[in-house]
Protein backbone atom coordinates (compact mmCIF):
# COMPACT_ATOMS: atom_id res chain seq x y z
CA UNK A 1 0.00 0.00 0.00
CA UNK A 2 2.72 2.60 1.08
CA UNK A 3 4.49 1.46 -2.57
CA UNK A 4 1.62 2.33 -4.71
CA UNK A 5 1.02 5.50 -2.34
CA UNK A 6 4.27 6.56 -2.94
CA UNK A 7 4.77 5.78 -6.50
CA UNK A 8 1.80 7.75 -7.14
CA UNK A 9 2.92 10.93 -5.24
CA UNK A 10 6.45 10.47 -7.44
CA UNK A 11 4.19 10.42 -10.69
CA UNK A 12 2.58 13.89 -9.31
CA UNK A 13 5.67 15.20 -8.77
CA UNK A 14 6.85 14.09 -12.07
CA UNK A 15 4.18 15.69 -14.10
CA UNK A 16 4.16 18.77 -12.21
CA UNK A 17 7.61 19.40 -12.51
CA UNK A 18 7.29 18.77 -16.49
CA UNK A 19 4.20 21.37 -16.58
CA UNK A 20 6.46 23.84 -14.70
CA UNK A 21 8.94 23.27 -17.34
CA UNK A 22 6.82 23.76 -20.20
CA UNK A 23 5.12 26.60 -19.05
CA UNK A 24 8.32 28.63 -18.04
CA UNK A 25 9.91 27.47 -22.31
CA UNK A 26 6.74 29.08 -23.48
CA UNK A 27 7.07 32.15 -21.05
CA UNK A 28 10.48 32.77 -22.81
CA UNK A 29 9.35 31.76 -26.29
CA UNK A 30 6.63 34.75 -25.95
CA UNK A 31 9.12 37.64 -24.05
CA UNK A 32 10.57 37.73 -27.01
CA UNK A 33 7.67 38.78 -28.80
CA UNK A 34 5.62 40.93 -26.51
CA UNK A 35 3.53 42.72 -29.14
CA UNK A 36 2.54 39.35 -30.37
CA UNK A 37 1.06 38.72 -27.15
CA UNK A 38 -0.59 41.43 -26.60
CA UNK A 39 -2.43 41.32 -30.27
CA UNK A 40 -3.91 37.96 -29.31
CA UNK A 41 -4.86 39.09 -25.98
CA UNK A 42 -8.87 38.42 -25.81
CA UNK A 43 -10.72 42.14 -25.75
CA UNK A 44 -13.88 42.68 -23.88
CA UNK A 45 -16.22 45.11 -24.81
CA UNK A 46 -16.98 47.80 -24.14
CA UNK A 47 -13.51 48.86 -25.15
CA UNK A 48 -14.18 52.05 -22.36
CA UNK A 49 -16.31 52.03 -19.10
CA UNK A 50 -19.55 54.27 -19.65
CA UNK A 51 -19.14 57.82 -18.63
CA UNK A 52 -20.71 58.68 -15.52
CA UNK A 53 -23.52 61.63 -15.57
CA UNK A 54 -25.59 63.20 -12.83
CA UNK A 55 -28.89 62.53 -13.67
CA UNK A 56 -31.83 64.49 -12.17
CA UNK A 57 -33.58 61.22 -11.90
CA UNK A 58 -30.71 59.46 -9.65
CA UNK A 59 -30.87 58.29 -5.89
CA UNK A 60 -34.11 57.24 -3.93
CA UNK A 61 -35.36 60.91 -4.13
CA UNK A 62 -34.76 61.92 -7.74
CA UNK A 63 -37.36 62.96 -10.37
CA UNK A 64 -37.91 64.02 -14.08
CA UNK A 65 -37.32 67.26 -15.30
CA UNK A 66 -40.10 68.24 -17.54
CA UNK A 67 -38.80 70.69 -19.44
CA UNK A 68 -35.84 68.16 -20.02
CA UNK A 69 -38.19 65.44 -21.25
CA UNK A 70 -39.20 67.68 -23.47
CA UNK A 71 -36.44 68.94 -25.52
CA UNK A 72 -35.29 64.89 -25.18
CA UNK A 73 -38.95 64.04 -27.38
CA UNK A 74 -37.94 66.62 -29.67
CA UNK A 75 -34.74 64.97 -30.21
CA UNK A 76 -36.25 61.97 -30.64
CA UNK A 77 -38.80 63.00 -33.14
CA UNK A 78 -36.78 65.40 -35.48
CA UNK A 79 -33.57 62.56 -34.91
CA UNK A 80 -34.33 59.07 -33.71
CA UNK A 81 -37.75 58.74 -35.02
CA UNK A 82 -35.75 58.87 -38.56
CA UNK A 83 -34.91 54.61 -38.22
CA UNK A 84 -35.94 54.18 -34.04
CA UNK A 85 -39.31 53.23 -33.25
CA UNK A 86 -41.28 53.33 -29.76
CA UNK A 87 -44.03 51.36 -30.17
CA UNK A 88 -44.65 51.09 -27.03
CA UNK A 89 -45.46 55.12 -26.09
CA UNK A 90 -48.76 56.09 -26.34
CA UNK A 91 -49.28 59.87 -27.39
CA UNK A 92 -51.40 60.10 -24.08
CA UNK A 93 -48.56 59.72 -22.14
CA UNK A 94 -46.74 62.59 -22.83
CA UNK A 95 -49.36 64.93 -20.95
CA UNK A 96 -48.19 62.77 -17.35
CA UNK A 97 -47.11 65.32 -14.83
CA UNK A 98 -44.62 63.22 -13.57
CA UNK A 99 -43.49 63.15 -16.94
CA UNK A 100 -43.02 65.56 -19.94
CA UNK A 101 -46.26 67.38 -18.83
CA UNK A 102 -47.38 68.35 -22.30
CA UNK A 103 -50.53 69.98 -22.57
CA UNK A 104 -53.44 67.99 -23.23
CA UNK A 105 -54.67 70.56 -26.42
CA UNK A 106 -50.27 70.21 -27.48
CA UNK A 107 -50.80 66.24 -27.11
CA UNK A 108 -53.86 65.98 -29.49
CA UNK A 109 -52.29 68.72 -32.23
CA UNK A 110 -49.19 66.44 -31.48
CA UNK A 111 -51.13 63.23 -32.57
CA UNK A 112 -53.10 64.82 -35.11
CA UNK A 113 -49.63 65.09 -36.89
CA UNK A 114 -49.18 62.02 -37.64
CA UNK A 115 -51.08 59.37 -40.07
CA UNK A 116 -51.85 56.34 -38.66
CA UNK A 117 -52.46 53.11 -40.34
CA UNK A 118 -56.04 51.73 -39.51
CA UNK A 119 -58.76 49.27 -40.86
CA UNK A 120 -60.35 47.27 -41.86
CA UNK A 121 -62.82 49.70 -43.01
CA UNK A 122 -66.54 48.76 -44.53
CA UNK A 123 -65.29 47.39 -47.46
CA UNK A 124 -62.54 45.39 -45.36
CA UNK A 125 -59.51 47.55 -46.53
CA UNK A 126 -57.02 49.60 -44.36
CA UNK A 127 -56.78 54.01 -44.77
CA UNK A 128 -55.07 56.26 -43.10
CA UNK A 129 -56.57 58.82 -40.70
CA UNK A 130 -55.04 61.37 -38.12
CA UNK A 131 -53.80 60.29 -34.64
CA UNK A 132 -55.21 60.55 -31.87
CA UNK A 133 -53.74 60.66 -28.14
CA UNK A 134 -54.96 57.19 -28.00
CA UNK A 135 -52.32 56.01 -30.45
CA UNK A 136 -48.96 54.89 -30.13
CA UNK A 137 -45.93 56.76 -31.66
CA UNK A 138 -45.83 55.45 -35.24
CA UNK A 139 -42.88 53.23 -36.22
CA UNK A 140 -40.67 54.96 -38.99
CA UNK A 141 -41.28 51.12 -41.20
CA UNK A 142 -43.92 48.84 -41.77
CA UNK A 143 -42.08 46.27 -40.60
CA UNK A 144 -38.31 44.68 -39.79
CA UNK A 145 -37.26 43.66 -43.72
CA UNK A 146 -38.10 47.09 -44.85
CA UNK A 147 -35.81 48.73 -41.53
CA UNK A 148 -33.01 46.49 -42.51
CA UNK A 149 -33.60 47.48 -46.34
CA UNK A 150 -33.09 50.83 -45.23
CA UNK A 151 -30.61 50.50 -43.54
CA UNK A 152 -27.74 48.45 -44.72
CA UNK A 153 -29.31 44.94 -43.52
CA UNK A 154 -28.94 46.42 -39.77
CA UNK A 155 -32.11 46.85 -37.99
CA UNK A 156 -32.18 49.42 -35.24
CA UNK A 157 -34.25 48.59 -32.06
CA UNK A 158 -37.22 49.89 -30.84
CA UNK A 159 -35.92 52.47 -27.73
CA UNK A 160 -39.52 51.65 -25.70
CA UNK A 161 -37.35 50.36 -23.05
CA UNK A 162 -33.93 50.37 -24.56
CA UNK A 163 -33.02 52.24 -21.43
CA UNK A 164 -33.38 49.48 -18.78
CA UNK A 165 -32.50 46.93 -21.80
CA UNK A 166 -28.69 48.02 -22.13
CA UNK A 167 -26.72 47.91 -19.23
CA UNK A 168 -22.93 47.58 -18.29
CA UNK A 169 -22.45 45.92 -15.35
CA UNK A 170 -20.22 47.90 -12.73
CA UNK A 171 -18.70 44.84 -11.49
CA UNK A 172 -17.80 44.46 -7.85
CA UNK A 173 -17.87 45.99 -5.26
CA UNK A 174 -19.78 48.89 -6.94
CA UNK A 175 -23.25 46.37 -7.44
CA UNK A 176 -22.86 45.90 -3.40
CA UNK A 177 -23.67 49.61 -2.67
CA UNK A 178 -26.02 49.84 -5.99
CA UNK A 179 -28.30 47.92 -3.79
CA UNK A 180 -28.50 50.42 -1.20
CA UNK A 181 -28.29 53.63 -3.30
CA UNK A 182 -30.94 52.38 -5.66
CA UNK A 183 -28.37 53.11 -8.43
CA UNK A 184 -30.70 52.15 -11.91
CA UNK A 185 -28.21 54.74 -13.96
CA UNK A 186 -26.05 51.96 -15.99
CA UNK A 187 -28.72 52.18 -19.42
CA UNK A 188 -28.63 55.83 -19.03
CA UNK A 189 -24.91 56.48 -18.73
CA UNK A 190 -24.14 53.50 -21.39
CA UNK A 191 -26.53 55.02 -24.07
CA UNK A 192 -25.09 58.61 -23.15
CA UNK A 193 -21.70 57.11 -23.71
CA UNK A 194 -22.46 55.41 -26.72
CA UNK A 195 -23.78 58.64 -28.54
CA UNK A 196 -21.16 61.05 -27.08
CA UNK A 197 -18.42 58.36 -28.17
CA UNK A 198 -17.98 58.11 -31.07
CA UNK A 199 -13.91 58.75 -32.80
CA UNK A 200 -11.28 57.93 -34.94
CA UNK A 201 -10.27 54.48 -34.41
CA UNK A 202 -6.58 54.40 -32.98
CA UNK A 203 -4.09 52.42 -35.28
CA UNK A 204 -4.07 49.35 -35.70
CA UNK A 205 -7.46 48.89 -35.57
CA UNK A 206 -9.60 48.07 -38.75
CA UNK A 207 -13.47 49.16 -39.32
CA UNK A 208 -15.30 47.40 -41.85
CA UNK A 209 -17.18 50.08 -44.51
CA UNK A 210 -20.21 50.81 -43.02
CA UNK A 211 -19.09 50.39 -39.67
CA UNK A 212 -18.14 53.16 -37.39
CA UNK A 213 -15.89 52.99 -34.39
CA UNK A 214 -16.87 53.57 -30.65
CA UNK A 215 -14.90 52.65 -27.77
CA UNK A 216 -18.50 52.25 -25.65
CA UNK A 217 -20.39 49.96 -27.89
CA UNK A 218 -21.02 46.89 -25.96
CA UNK A 219 -20.72 44.07 -28.88
CA UNK A 220 -18.07 45.19 -30.38
CA UNK A 221 -15.27 47.90 -31.02
CA UNK A 222 -17.86 49.70 -34.35
CA UNK A 223 -21.01 49.63 -34.71
CA UNK A 224 -23.90 50.33 -38.18
CA UNK A 225 -24.89 53.71 -36.29
CA UNK A 226 -23.35 56.20 -37.88
CA UNK A 227 -23.15 59.55 -35.13
CA UNK A 228 -26.24 60.40 -34.66
CA UNK A 229 -25.97 63.84 -33.25
CA UNK A 230 -23.93 67.32 -34.43
CA UNK A 231 -24.09 70.92 -32.67
CA UNK A 232 -26.83 72.97 -33.52
CA UNK A 233 -29.00 70.04 -35.39
CA UNK A 234 -31.81 70.35 -33.09
CA UNK A 235 -33.45 73.86 -32.55
CA UNK A 236 -35.22 73.50 -29.30
CA UNK A 237 -38.63 75.32 -28.81
CA UNK A 238 -37.83 76.09 -25.72
CA UNK A 239 -35.01 78.57 -27.20
CA UNK A 240 -37.43 80.66 -29.02
CA UNK A 241 -39.09 82.39 -26.09
CA UNK A 242 -37.97 85.73 -25.57
CA UNK A 243 -36.09 85.17 -22.32
CA UNK A 244 -32.64 84.02 -22.61
CA UNK A 245 -32.27 82.84 -19.13
CA UNK A 246 -34.29 79.50 -20.40
CA UNK A 247 -31.92 78.82 -23.18
CA UNK A 248 -30.08 75.91 -22.98
CA UNK A 249 -27.12 74.78 -25.09
CA UNK A 250 -27.96 73.10 -28.78
CA UNK A 251 -24.60 70.64 -28.51
CA UNK A 252 -24.06 66.86 -28.38
CA UNK A 253 -23.73 66.90 -24.93
CA UNK A 254 -27.07 68.61 -24.16
CA UNK A 255 -28.35 66.39 -26.87
CA UNK A 256 -27.61 63.43 -25.67
CA UNK A 257 -28.16 64.13 -21.95
CA UNK A 258 -32.19 65.24 -23.12
CA UNK A 259 -32.97 62.05 -25.24
CA UNK A 260 -31.55 59.69 -22.90
CA UNK A 261 -33.37 61.24 -19.84
CA UNK A 262 -36.60 61.11 -22.16
CA UNK A 263 -36.03 57.04 -23.03
CA UNK A 264 -35.79 56.22 -19.23
CA UNK A 265 -38.91 58.22 -18.45
CA UNK A 266 -40.04 56.39 -21.25
CA UNK A 267 -38.67 52.57 -19.81
CA UNK A 268 -39.79 53.91 -16.59
CA UNK A 269 -42.62 56.37 -16.57
CA UNK A 270 -44.38 55.32 -13.00
CA UNK A 271 -40.70 55.85 -11.17
CA UNK A 272 -41.35 58.49 -9.50
CA UNK A 273 -44.74 57.18 -8.09
CA UNK A 274 -42.97 54.23 -7.36
CA UNK A 275 -39.89 55.79 -5.14
CA UNK A 276 -42.80 57.77 -3.56
CA UNK A 277 -44.69 54.45 -2.26
CA UNK A 278 -41.16 52.68 -1.07
CA UNK A 279 -40.17 55.70 0.93
CA UNK A 280 -44.16 56.09 2.35
CA UNK A 281 -43.60 52.42 3.13
CA UNK A 282 -40.04 52.11 4.40
CA UNK A 283 -41.39 55.02 7.40
CA UNK A 284 -44.36 52.61 7.71
CA UNK A 285 -42.03 49.47 8.41
CA UNK A 286 -39.76 51.55 10.60
CA UNK A 287 -42.37 53.41 12.88
CA UNK A 288 -44.48 49.62 12.64
CA UNK A 289 -41.34 47.84 14.02
CA UNK A 290 -40.87 50.24 16.65
CA UNK A 291 -44.59 50.01 18.10
CA UNK A 292 -43.99 46.39 17.77
CA UNK A 293 -41.07 46.43 19.80
CA UNK A 294 -42.49 48.52 22.43
CA UNK A 295 -45.26 46.50 22.88
CA UNK A 296 -43.13 43.26 23.16
CA UNK A 297 -41.34 45.27 25.77
CA UNK A 298 -44.53 46.22 27.45
CA UNK A 299 -46.07 42.53 27.48
CA UNK A 300 -43.10 41.28 29.09
CA UNK A 301 -42.08 43.68 31.58
CA UNK A 302 -43.91 41.70 34.17
CA UNK A 303 -43.83 38.65 33.14
CA UNK A 304 -40.54 36.58 34.66
CA UNK A 305 -38.62 35.04 32.14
Amino acid sequence: MKTIIGRTAAAALLSLALASAAGAQAQGAGGGNAGGEHETATVHYPIEHPKHVDWTFAGPFGSFDPAQLQRGFQVYREVCSACHSMNMVAFRTLASTAGPHFSADAVKALAAEYQINDGPDANGDMFQRPGTPADHLPPPYPNEQASRAANGGAYPPDLSLIAKARTVERGFPAFVFDMFTLYQEAGPNYIYSLLTGYRDPPAGVEVRPGQYYNPYFVSGPALAMPPPLSDGQVTFAQNQDEDPANDVPETVDQYAKDVVSFLMWAAEPHMVERKSMGFAVMVFLIVFGALVYYTKRKVWATIEH
